[in-house]
């Protein structure tokens, strides 16, 4: 799983964006979720295919995890090929990161899967949304899945706390906020200890409990997106200031919330110098595993 990047010159490396459409004009999102999606993040719609994505990260000098969401089953809504992402992703192995999204209802299907999208198709890494999927994190059902990941060596990144997605729209089209309760993802963590986890987002309205998580887990951080970080609460920024400053990793959530965006605003908060190098690039080498030099 040899990635092609430049780490030194880099400037960030952004956990979190969305691939949004495909190269044949598919959509991630229908119309309804995406017009309530870009009226939560307060901005236009824009749907980037993978190649659009390089052309802009190459552009600022950054580096993108790049993902869909695989919610057929919850939603009866087409996904995005992995397949496709990924050797979309390959074709610039110097700014993006492939991860891949397996809805758990796949059950054995999607086991297999995620092996192939790894030995493969060169994915590092696996996006679940446990709200817009509908499904517990803690059920063990899915814990089969999970072994897979952690037999792989790949990290799983999971959506916590409150989503734009289906924001004010009437029953927020049937998407549960209580399955994203970062909680759910402490009995994960304590039963792979070899899986790292990345808990998405500030996880309003669970905060504490995600802080909690990771300070008593070495295996699990938590990625900033979604977010502008001039809205984040108190208690995260001390956390990541101090015992968390090893944990917490920059993301935007891409293309609703734009790197720019969130880096002008971050540069107005009250971290330390010496912890701003740790959460835009340095964490992220670190749980991402994208340093060949680095022991196993």
């Amino acid at each position: 799983m040899s990635v092609r990047l430049d780490l030194d010159a880099l400037v960030a490396i952004d956990v979190h964006t969305h691939v949004h459409a495909d190269t044949h004009g598919h959509l991630a999102l229908d119309d309804e979720l995406n017009a309530a999606a870009s009226k939560y993040f307060k901005g236009d719609p824009y749907d980037p295919t993978v190649h659009d994505i390089a052309a802009d990260y190459r552009e600022k000098k950054m580096a993108a995890v790049i993902f869909t969401v695989d919610a057929e089953a919850a939603t009866g809504q087409m996904t995005l090929s992995n397949e496709e992402i990924a050797e979309a992703a390959a074709e610039h192995p110097d700014v993006l990161i492939p991860f891949g999204s397996i809805d758990p209802a796949r059950g054995v299907a999607g086991i297999r899967a995620a092996r192939r999208l790894v030995t493969d198709h060169g994915v590092r890494g696996f996006k679940f949304h446990p709200s817009f999927q509908n499904f517990e994190p803690n059920d063990r059902r899915h814990y089969p899945l999970y072994a897979e990941l952690e037999s792989l060596g790949v990290p799983a990144l999971f959506h916590t706390g409150q989503t734009g997605i289906g924001s004010g729209l009437p029953g927020g089209r049937g998407i549960k906020l209580r399955y994203s309760d970062p909680m759910l993802l402490d009995d994960v963590a304590a039963d792979f200890p070899g899986l790292t986890i990345i808990m998405a987002h500030p996880s309003v309205p669970w905060q504490d409990s995600a802080i909690a998580v990771a300070q008593h887990k070495a295996n699990v951080y938590i990625d900033l997106s979604g977010w502008s970080p001039k809205y984040f609460p108190p208690q995260l920024v001390r956390a990541a200031n101090t015992m968390l400053r090893t944990k917490v990793l920059f993301g935007s959530d891409y293309p609703l919330l734009r790197p720019e965006r969130w880096i002008a605003d971050f540069e107005q908060l009250d971290i330390r110098d010496e912890v701003k190098p740790l959460i835009m690039k340095e964490n992220a080498i670190r749980a991402l595993n994208l340093d060949p030099t680095a022991p196993r």
